[in-house]
């Protein structure tokens, strides 16, 4: 379990790694492109996708799976490593293509975060500003309020009592019910 939690968080960091190298440049993914695809089918030249770089779930796992599945096709058969028959190598390799997945969208998290804190901080402080401004204007207001202003309030409450209406208690007897 030491071994595999040791990769887990490796993997990790390689998702972060990788994610951040395609972030900067695709050249790669570029490259392959042009190979594989027809002129009208290439990407342009300003776009910025790559394998893992903002793409979507499945192809990025795909992506990262694929290159566990080579490098484990590699090493089983290029090393006396055995990987497809131990399950300790196995579980490992599970964990680095898990780890990595994980580590692509940590980084991609971090990445948006900084952007737009960056965008941000100015309109924040800003922000910020006016509201201690608002704020200090109400406390103000709450202090300099008049008291003709509440005897006001308090006048437009009270509702007008009719001198010549009878009561309710009045108008039941009147009717001999009480």
């Amino acid at each position: 379990m030491g071994i595999d939690l040791i990769v887990f968080i490796a993997s990790i960091l390689f998702g972060i790694f990788l994610y951040w190298r395609e972030s900067n440049s695709n050249n790669v993914y570029r490259f392959l492109n042009k190979i594989v695809n027809s002129k009208e089918l290439q990407m342009s030249p300003d776009n910025p996708k790559g394998f893992v770089y903002k793409q979507a779930f499945i192809p990025r796992l795909i992506f990262i799976v694929t290159s566990v599945l080579i490098i484990g096709l590699i090493l089983q058969f290029l090393t006396p490593i055995e990987v497809f028959t131990n399950y300790f190598v196995l579980s490992g390799f599970a964990s680095f293509a898990t780890g990595t997945l994980i580590g692509t969208y940590l980084a991609s998290f971090v990445i948006k975060t900084t952007k737009v804190v960056e965008e941000k901080s100015d309109s924040i402080g800003d922000i910020m500003d006016s509201a201690v401004e608002k704020g200090k204007d109400l406390i103000e207001d709450f202090k300099t309020r008049d008291n003709e202003v509440i005897e006001d309030a308090k006048e437009d409450i009270q509702p007008e009592v009719d001198p010549n209406k009878k009561s309710a208690r009045e108008r039941l007897k009147d009717k001999g019910l009480m």
